[in-house]
């Protein structure tokens, strides 16, 4: 069995406002807020709600997200994390099925 090769994959994607906002407040929950910087061992973190598809790994996409969130990857300030699913269902997400938001590291 091959493996099919991606040209293009479009990651663009519109949330409605009441599930943006309802996706938003999850993640800037203290509780999760505190998760987050534990886990990128920092004092505090910001959502600074930017959010993301992944896509498909290519030679194009090597970090398997779009060009404009590659410079927060590789930033010791900012940590990108996996949307939880819990989150994303209860915020009545279904399209895209994944996401991955972006945290600024405070201290």
């Amino acid at each position: 069995m091959g493996l099919k090769v991606l040209e293009h994959f479009d990651g663009s994607f519109e949330l409605e406002p009441a599930a943006q906002e309802s996706l938003f407040n999850l993640l800037q929950s203290e509780a999760f807020l505190q998760q987050v910087s534990q886990q990128s061992q920092c004092q505090q973190v910001e959502f600074t709600k930017l959010l993301f598809q992944p896509v498909p790994y290519s030679t194009s996409t090597p970090k398997g997200m779009p060009h404009e969130f590659e410079k927060y990857h590789g930033s010791n300030n900012y940590v990108i994390v996996n949307v939880p699913p819990n989150f994303m269902f209860n915020a009545k997400i279904f399209r895209p099925s994944r996401l991955c938001a972006v945290y600024h590291k405070l201290g």
